[in-house]
């Protein structure tokens, strides 16, 4: 089975701008983006339940693995300026919760990227 990439940087798009928006909901608008966007990828990428599956995980996997990244760095940074030289372990803390957020975004967007798989088979 290859990747189709085209499909997991739509998903990708989709997650970051309905993640953007859902901000205003905090827990709820980015589990939101995670289905919206897994099940985008999914659908994209078609071919049944375990290809949209794998599809939406990959979009999701990216998608949190790069906001942990830019977070930690802003985060690091601010806690340098800040703190001095203890203060750069907020990026350290951010990490951890990067990774919790990671996996938030991979398994929500995995499944609902098997729906979408599923809905669009061909």
């Amino acid at each position: 089975m290859s990747t189709d990439w085209g499909a997991v940087a739509v998903g990708f798009v989709v997650l970051l701008v309905v993640g953007a928006i859902g901000l205003t909901v905090p827990l709820l608008g980015q589990v939101g983006a995670g289905l919206v966007g897994g099940f985008a990828a999914g659908y994209l990428a078609g071919g049944g339940l375990g290809r949209g599956a794998w599809h939406g995980l990959v979009a999701g996997s990216i998608t949190g693995v790069v906001i942990t990244l830019v977070l930690a760095v802003f985060g690091g940074a601010l806690g340098l300026a800040a703190g001095g030289p203890l203060g750069g372990l907020v990026g350290g803390g951010i990490v951890v919760v990067g990774v919790v957020i990671t996996l938030l975004f991979a398994i929500d967007s995995a499944l609902a990227g098997a729906v979408g798989g599923w809905l669009k088979r061909a």
